[in-house]
This record gives structure tokens, C-alpha cells and sequence, in this order.
């Protein structure tokens, strides 16, 4: 079967075998919370900040009982989670479903017949559909008793499945050996009105499947060898049919930009699709031509890979997940709108507690809303967790208070700078302190200045050191969390002045014609230091009248030293001067000498 813009190819299957092996250590459960530095534009200062979204937010852990992992399925009818290995190593392995209640506690395990791959729940959440090797098995989601509903063709790399316009979709990838599971051919079957079907859509790779409201399913192409530029598609489930509608591959026409597709998502109203790609992020796409949407999420934090997608059935949250390392969040829990500017929570897995990374096609949400779950994975793959995670469902009001204030008095070029101000926020304490961010703006344009730390009775200091003289104004922002609103922006105008210098002078009362004079003195400057040394202009006044000599330059230690052989007897008076600079005002000083002979 041909479709405009989508390769579709047909083989036959065949049988292989596969092997993998079981870990069962728990872990307890944790607060995912993580510090980030932040540097303060031209300020030369560092401050430890948090993530940009602070609101509390529980965190069970789990460890899976499991080294390997295919799929995740939310039952939120009776507040079960089913968790399913993928163990395709060897064609004897047996599979594992590992089911937890709403909190955390395993219920059970469920041990499968061959290695399970794909999971996927019926409209009531009363059957929970497992794809087998050679089957798809059916399982009581109140009982956990099993049910064969059909024979299939063999599948040995491991399939997907979506339960669709009341039908149950399936995957069916083939190959001999483990290492070519990534360019298998795979076929898209289906039990259809009870019975086994073969669609007739296939291609390379190990094809995703989701499905989405409205009766539609995703079916989305990771890159493979086979398949330089892979495709998304959209496709319409209704009456039992299955009819392609939107598809779309992203290369350009040098092949730069191809879809490297890790998971996808649909809105919870349908009309838009997000896909995890790990070459560009996350992309949010129309649904009805997979055209860019208007207005796309931010990009993930430097660093991060994007490695899996999910919404929120309530239509209020998208969890970005990723894989990152270090300090970088793996996980960005925000608003749904991409133009609701909500900080995002971010949680950062890192160690042998919590995973390092958020596995692709690993998060789904509860039903309400309530509940993310996501599952992590170690840099080497061979563990999982699986994270319980509770968004605040409450937002309260937010608001500066006072206008802000600046110290010292005069500010001026290179020196350190305090701008203050106060925050109030409505509703209980915040479980981690808030933060603001503060920006800048003088004649060479806006300024990021970072974060500051809001404390417990509401106020904050912004540290800066401006580095141009004239007017600068500094704006500070809430721009809100999962708990709390965004906050009227504040602004205040600040005069930067030139940074005063100085110049200090050390003299003889008496000096004699022939014995000349030596004068020592000091030059310094506040602020920003000079490009160059500083240069120093000296006027001879005596009885005789007035003369400029050489002028002297200032050493390394700010020191000076005037050396002259007066001209006649009497008071001599040597005044030394610097002209200042853009950044720093001009100084004189003066000594005056008694000359005998």
C-alpha cells in the first residue's frame, strides 16, 4: 500500500533467539531537587540558585525489578501502573509486568509466557493488552488473571501496541539477529473487530505507536540505517478502519534536520503533537498536517537530549523529559500553553538512587492530572526506576511590594551594585525558596543578570556592577511556578556614574638649586581598570611663570615618582594631573617646594 511522502515496504517474517537477565533491588523514595549555579551578568559574582520552578512537589522512587524496559501503562479506573521489561535477548525468556498502586507499592508481578514488550489498556481500563513473542496477552486489570486474545506473527525485537478507535494496534518487527533489531522491517497488525489483521503498513525500524483522542494514533519512525529520514504520521482509527491522514519527514533538501524521534505525544484535545527529538528537542506540531506550531515549547537546558513527551489528560501540564548529566534537569514538568511563560519544575536524576536520565517513551500521566510517572534508566541502560511525581494543584497570587532600591547612593562604572526589593506570595511557605530574575538595560541593549534568592520575610538583592556610565534600568521578574502566579514586573532607573581616581603627592618643604627635587606619589582608580597605564601631566609653576614637563607614567603599584631640577629659588609649585576617561573622572593634586640655593 503506497502513501504520499512515507516508503512502505513488504517481507516476510522470520524466528530468532534472544536472552536478558532480571535486578530486584528497591530503592526509597526522595525529593528530586537540585541546586544550579548561575553567574550574574558583568558582575563578576556567582550565587547558587535553584531550577527556575521551585513549587514542592512529592517524588516516589521505586527500583524496577527488571534490567531492561519497554513500556509503561497508566490504569487510573482502578490507580494501577504496569511496567513491562523488554528481555528480547533470548527467544526462552520469559516477561515481566511489575504493577504499583497510585503510592508506590508493588501489588504484584506478573511473570508472561515469552519476553513482553508493548503495553496498552482498553477504553474502560478492564483489560491491559501485553505483546508477546509470538502472542498478544490479555490480563484481568483487577485480578491479573491472563487471557489469550490472539496468535500473531513473531516478533523479536520487541513491539509497540495502542489501543485505538476500539481496536487493539500492534507492531511486529523481525530480524535474525539482536543487532539489527534497529533496521528490522516491521509491519503494523491489529486485532480488528476480534480478528488477527494485517494492515499493510510497514517499514524499517522498530515503529512507535500512540494513540490519541478522537480516534486517532501516531505512528512515528525512529532513525535507523534503512531509514535516513524518517517519517511521522497521523492516522484516523474510526469504524475499525485505519486511513493515513497527515504525514510529514523533516529533512531538508541537503538532509540536514531528520526526524530522530524518541517518543510522541498527542495534546489532550488532540489538536496538537509533540515528538522528543533527540537532534532537535521538542517539537509541538498541528495535528491536522504536522505543519510547526505557532508557538513552540522553550528549548531544553544546554545540554539535555531529548528523550521522551507526555501531556497531561487534563490538558494542564507537558512533561519534557530527557537525558542530561550533572547538575543538568532531566526531567521539565510546565504549562501545556508553550505561551504560558510558567517557570518550569525541573527535576534532575543523577545516581544510583534515582536513575540519570528519563527513558524514551517513559513518562505517562494519570487521568486527573495528579500524577506523573516516569521512568528512569543509569547511563548504561541496565537499570530502571520508576518516579511517582504530584504537581501542585493549587496556584496563589504574587506581587513586589515597596518598588526597589539601590546601594550605594551613586552608583558608578565597575563597582558592585545592590538592587532590593520584596516579594509576597499568597498561600503556605514555599517548600524552596523563590527566586527572581533581573535584567539590566543601558545604551548597548538588555542585560541578563540571572537569579536571586527570595527570603523568608519576602526580600531579595540583586548584585550587579554596571559598566557603562548614563542611565541603566533594572527590571525584575516572577515569572511564576506550578504553585505560584507570575508577578507584575518591576523597574528602576539608576544614574551610573564615572568611578572617581585620585591622586596622592608626597613633597619636600625644602630643596636646594643644586641638589633638584624628588617628589613621590600615588595614583588610583575605583571601578574598572584602565586599559593602559595610566599617564600623568606635570605643570611647573615658579616665579618665572608656568611650564608643562615630561609627564610620568604610573607603575604597576599605582606609584609615581617626579624627578626636576628647579629653575630659580623661591616657592615651586608642581601640580600633577590625569584627564579621566569614559569610565572614570579626572584628579589633581599639587605640592609646592621652598628653593634655596
Amino acid at each position: 500500500m503506497g502513501v504520499t511522502g512515507v516508503s512502505l515496504i513488504a517481507v516476510s517474517t522470520q524466528h530468532s533467539l534472544w536472552g536478558a537477565q532480571l535486578n530486584t533491588a528497591h530503592r526509597p523514595r526522595r525529593l528530586a531537587a537540585t541546586l544550579l549555579a548561575v553567574t550574574l551578568a558583568g558582575a563578576g559574582l556567582t550565587v547558587a540558585v535553584a531550577p527556575a520552578a521551585h513549587a514542592a512537589a512529592s517524588d516516589a522512587v521505586i527500583k524496577l525489578p527488571f534490567s531492561s524496559y519497554s513500556a509503561i501503562a497508566v490504569d487510573s479506573v482502578h490507580q494501577r501502573v504496569f511496567v513491562a521489561d523488554s528481555n528480547t535477548d533470548y527467544y526462552l525468556n520469559k516477561g515481566i509486568i511489575a504493577v504499583y498502586d497510585f503510592q508506590g507499592e508493588r501489588i504484584t508481578t506478573i511473570q508472561t509466557p515469552a519476553h513482553v514488550s508493548g503495553l496498552a489498556l482498553n477504553a474502560d481500563s478492564t483489560k491491559l493488552y501485553a505483546g508477546l513473542r509470538e502472542q498478544i496477552q490479555t490480563y484481568d486489570t483487577t485480578t491479573f488473571e491472563p487471557a489469550l486474545l490472539s496468535y500473531t506473527n513473531t516478533d523479536t525485537c520487541g513491539r509497540e501496541l495502542a489501543f485505538s478507535g476500539g481496536q487493539l494496534y500492534f507492531t511486529t518487527p523481525y530480524s535474525q539477529f539482536v543487532g539489527a533489531c534497529s533496521t528490522a522491517q516491521t509491519y503494523l497488525d491489529g486485532i480488528v473487530n476480534g480478528v488477527h489483521t494485517r494492515t499493510g503498513w510497514n517499514d524499517y525500524g522498530k515503529i512507535k505507536l500512540e494513540s490519541g483522542p478522537g480516534d486517532r494514533m501516531l505512528m512515528g519512525q525512529p532513525r535507523n540505517d534503512n531509514a535516513a529520514n524518517p517519517f511521522l504520521a497521523v492516522y484516523d482509527t474510526s469504524n475499525g478502519s485505519l486511513v493515513r491522514n497527515a504525514a510529514r519527514r523533516f529533512a531538508d533538501g541537503a538532509g540536514h534536520g531528520a526526524l530522530d524521534l524518541k517518543d510522541m505525544a498527542f495534546s489532550a484535545d488532540g489538536g496538537k503533537v509533540a515528538v522528543a527529538d533527540a537532534a532537535y528537542g521538542t517539537r509541538l506540531l498541528n495535528t491536522d498536517d504536522l505543519t510547526d506550531a505557532a508557538n513552540g515549547y522553550q528549548a531544553l537546558p544546554a545540554g539535555a537530549t531529548a528523550s521522551s513527551v507526555a501531556f497531561s489528560a487534563d490538558g494542564k501540564y507537558v512533561a519534557r523529559g530527557a537525558a542530561a548529566t550533572g547538575a543538568t534537569p532531566d526531567l521539565l514538568v510546565q504549562p501545556a500553553d508553550p505561551t504560558d511563560s510558567t517557570a518550569p519544575l525541573e527535576f534532575v536524576f543523577e545516581g544510583s538512587l534515582d536513575g540519570d536520565r528519563v527513558a524514551p517513551r517513559g513518562m505517562e500521566w494519570s487521568a486527573d492530572g495528579s500524577r506523573l510517572f516516569a521512568v528512569t534508566t543509569n547511563a548504561a541502560g541496565g537499570q530502571y526506576w520508576l518516579h511517582i511525581i504530584q504537581p501542585p494543584a493549587v496556584q496563589y497570587d504574587t506581587r513586589f511590594t515597596g518598588g526597589l532600591t539601590h546601594s550605594p547612593a551613586q552608583a558608578v562604572a565597575g563597582e558592585p551594585l545592590a538592587v532590593r526589593g520584596k516579594l509576597e506570595s499568597d498561600g503556605p511557605a514555599p517548600g524552596t525558596p523563590l527566586k527572581v530574575r533581573a535584567t539590566r538595560t543601558d545604551a548597548t541593549g538588555t542585560h541578563d543578570l540571572g537569579s536571586a534568592t527570595v527570603k523568608e520575610d519576602g526580600t531579595f538583592t540583586v548584585l550587579d556592577e554596571p559598566d557603562l556610565v548614563g542611565d541603566a534600568t533594572y527590571k525584575v521578574s516572577f515569572l511564576g511556578d506550578l504553585t505560584h502566579r507570575p508577578a507584575e514586573d518591576l523597574t528602576h532607573t539608576v544614574t551610573v556614574g564615572k568611578a572617581p581616581t585620585s591622586i596622592a603627592l608626597t613633597a619636600p618643604e625644602k630643596a636646594t638649586l643644586s641638589g633638584g627635587i624628588t617628589i613621590t606619589g600615588t595614583f588610583s582608580a575605583q571601578g574598572k581598570a584602565l586599559p593602559d597605564k595610566a599617564v600623568l601631566k606635570v605643570v611647573r609653576t615658579d616665579r618665572l611663570g608656568t611650564g608643562t614637563l615630561s609627564s610620568v607614567t604610573v607603575g604597576a603599584d599605582g606609584t609615581v615618582t617626579i624627578n626636576d631640577i628647579p629653575r630659580t629659588r623661591r616657592e615651586v609649585t608642581y601640580t600633577v594631573s590625569w584627564p579621566g576617561d569614559d569610565l572614570h573622572t579626572s584628579s589633581t593634586a599639587s605640592a609646592t617646594v621652598y628653593v634655596t640655593r
